[in-house]
């Protein structure tokens, strides 16, 4: 499989657990005040879910244009 290839299987990969870690963290927000002490931990899987994601979409564009 081409480096190319690798990338969009990672994107979708990052797209998919950025979703879940999304509506991990919506499901909490609609449940408060129960579990209010797992906010930080569910956000902060949530922020580094999309940080990865972001940086994944921006190393596939620069493979894409460079194709």
């Amino acid at each position: 499989m081409s480096d190319f290839e690798e990338l969009k299987k990672q994107v979708r990969k990052l797209q998919s657990r950025a979703g879940t870690a999304k509506m991990e963290l919506h499901d909490l927000a609609e449940d408060l005040p129960v579990n209010w002490a797992e906010i930080m931990a569910v956000a902060e899987r949530t922020f580094h879910a999309f940080a990865e994601l972001d940086a994944a979409k921006k190393e596939f564009a620069a493979s894409e244009d460079s194709r």
